[in-house]
């Protein structure tokens, strides 16, 4: 499918005149504005967040599929690769950390690849790749560089920041485990209970991200285009084996993860079962002083009543059946 002609500098929509509360003509319709980066006869359009305005604005100067911009402006959509004559539409997802929540979520960028244009379009802020554009908005050389050698190594580069971007998260994941497992080993199973739970969480989530982009990205690496030259392979082979590495680093820490949860449970077992042996101890000493005591508490005559050492002899008795008794338990390791 030929693409429209794109002129130099985005052409906006026309915009409606405004009133003085705002309003256009009864109602306001938001206009589409597009960051648009040109170089070496490329360009790199990136629209964050995209709206109808934007759908508007690229049926005016592209020709896509129709079933790709519904794939663009649907929710949780698959990772996915499909081919054209003229183009390739590719959806990938990449981890990013929310810090208000403390759980990691999925960024979707869809891509649309040309020949002399790349189109990016994350569903939400997607910091590595808001962070590349303004650097090759900001530096020419590093722009004509990268562009000059055409847009599937622009692709590669943005993919493969994206990638880079995980290996972060998971050295923060690993160093997390690490500390846990010293807590679980001090003395602190109780507290990180949670803790642990949360970091188990933050793994399936990271899993979850990764698993169905594996085939996307070998995919990538098999794709012929003319604008995806031979000579890139190389590139997106890199590409996968990273994708395996965090593959692989991820089931590593899920192993971590159970096997640390085991150990924790082991270990608050093992206390609650301590705790519930000196209880134990504790009712079994009790209980021969208490049948001493009640039984010369009944109203009956018993031996030695009214002599005037009964209540010490009692007493030495009891405390003979109470040290004898803790005696027997601490050599046999229950208290």
């Amino acid at each position: 499918m030929p693409t429209l002609p794109l002129p130099t500098l985005p052409r906006p929509l026309p915009r409606s005149r405004q009133d003085p509360t705002g309003q256009a003509g009864g109602g306001h319709a938001p206009v589409a504005d597009p960051d648009i980066i040109e170089g070496s006869g490329l360009r790199w359009i990136h629209i964050e967040s995209p709206r109808a305005p934007h759908r508007d604005w690229l049926e005016e100067h592209f020709e896509f599929h129709p079933l790709d911009y519904e794939d663009v402006y649907s929710r949780n959509q698959r990772p996915k690769l499909d081919q054209y004559d003229d183009y390739v539409f590719i959806v990938l997802h990449f981890p990013v950390f929310d810090k208000p929540t403390g759980r990691v979520l999925t960024a979707e960028v869809d891509l649309f690849l040309g020949p002399d244009y790349l189109i990016t379009l994350p569903n939400t802020a997607f910091p590595p790749l808001n962070a590349m554009f303004e650097r090759y908005r900001e530096k020419e050389d590093l722009r004509e560089a990268t562009f000059s050698k055409g847009s599937g190594y622009l692709l590669y580069k943005i993919v493969d920041n994206g990638v880079d971007a995980s290996f972060p998260m998971l050295r923060k994941m690993g160093l997390k485990l690490e500390r846990l497992e010293d807590d679980i080993f001090e003395g602190r199973s109780r507290e990180i209970v949670r803790e642990l739970s949360t970091a188990k969480q933050e793994i399936i989530n990271f899993r979850k991200i990764v698993r169905p982009q594996r085939a996307v990205l070998r995919d990538l690496e098999r794709t012929k285009q003319r604008y995806l030259a031979e000579e890139l392979e190389i590139y997106f082979d890199d590409i996968s084996d990273a994708a395996e590495r965090i593959w692989d680093t991820l089931e590593n820490y899920k192993e971590v993860a159970e096997a640390l949860e085991g150990s924790n449970e082991s270990v608050l077992s093992h206390r609650l079962n301590d705790s519930l042996r000196i209880l134990t101890a504790a009712s079994v000493i009790i209980l021969p002083l208490t049948l001493i005591a009640s039984v010369y508490g009944m109203n009956v005559s018993l031996p030695g009543e009214g002599g005037p050492y009964a209540f010490w002899l009692l007493v030495g008795i009891m405390l003979a059946v109470l040290v004898t008794l803790v005696l027997v338990f601490r050599r046999r390791g229950w208290l």
